[in-house]
C-alpha cells in the first residue's frame, strides 16, 4: 500500500526499513569476520530480532551474501557506468579510489569477499568473476575504441586487454596497501600510475 505521495506506507514501508538494516549489520559481519566467519545468529542479535524474523527476510545465508553483493554493487555502479570522452574516459577511475577513501567499510568488504572467492565453492565466486569480466570487458572496449576514434595510435585486442588487467592490478594492490596502512596514498599515487598510463597510450607505447 501506498500513500497518495507515491511512497510505501504501515508494515511494507516497515519491511523494508528492516531489510536494509539486515544487510548493512550482514555486510559489517561479512568484512569484519569474512563469509564463513560470520553467523546468521550473530546478524540477527546486531540488528535487534530474532533468528527466525530474519529467515522471514532472507531464506538462507546465501541469500543474504547475494543481497550483500547487490548493494555494494548499487553503491558503486554510478562510478563505473558513466564515462567521459577521448582519454577522459578513464578519469572515472579517479573517482572510484576516492569514493574508496570515503567508504573503507565498501572496499574491505570487497577485498575480503574477492580473496575468499579463490576457493571454487566460495558461493561469491561467480558474481566477482562476472564482475572483474564485465569490467573486464568495458574498459578494453572503451581503449580499443579510442584507437578507432584516432585519440590513441592503434593497439590489438590482446595488448588492450593486458593494459587494463595490469591497471586493475595496480588499482588492487594499491586499495590492499592502504587497507594495511592508512598513510598510503591511495589517490595520489593511483592518479600518477593512471597519468603515466595515459602518457604511455598516447604515444602508442602498449605492453607487448
Amino acid at each position: 500500500m501506498t500513500k497518495a505521495g507515491g511512497g510505501p506506507r504501515g508494515p511494507y514501508r516497515s519491511g523494508i526499513k528492516r531489510r536494509e538494516q539486515i544487510i548493512t549489520a550482514a555486510a559489517k559481519s561479512f568484512t569484519e569476520h569474512g563469509y564463513n566467519g560470520a553467523s546468521m545468529r550473530q546478524i540477527a542479535s546486531d540488528v535487534g530480532v530474532s533468528p527466525a524474523a530474519l529467515l522471514r527476510h532472507f531464506d538462507s545465508k546465501e541469500d543474504l551474501l547475494a543481497a550483500v553483493l547487490e548493494w555494494w554493487a548499487e553503491q558503486t555502479r554510478s562510478l563505473t557506468s558513466e564515462a567521459g570522452t577521448g582519454l577522459g574516459a578513464f578519469d572515472q577511475l579517479r573517482a572510484v579510489m576516492r569514493y574508496h577513501t570515503e567508504h573503507r567499510g565498501l572496499l574491505e568488504l570487497f577485498i575480503r569477499l574477492t580473496g575468499e572467492s579463490s576457493d571454487e565453492k566460495h558461493p561469491a565466486r561467480p558474481f566477482i568473476q562476472q564482475r572483474y569480466a564485465a569490467l573486464l570487458h568495458s574498459l578494453v572496449q572503451r581503449l580499443l575504441g579510442l584507437a578507432v576514434s584516432g585519440a590513441i595510435p592503434p593497439l590489438t585486442d590482446a595488448q588492450a586487454e593486458a593494459e587494463i588487467r595490469t591497471l586493475f592490478a595496480t588499482m588492487d594492490g594499491l586499495e590492499i596497501q592502504w587497507l594495511l596502512d592508512p598513510a598510503v596514498d591511495l589517490v595520489g599515487l593511483f592518479d600518477r600510475h593512471l597519468d603515466q598510463a595515459l602518457e604511455r597510450w598516447s604515444a602508442g607505447r602498449y605492453y607487448p
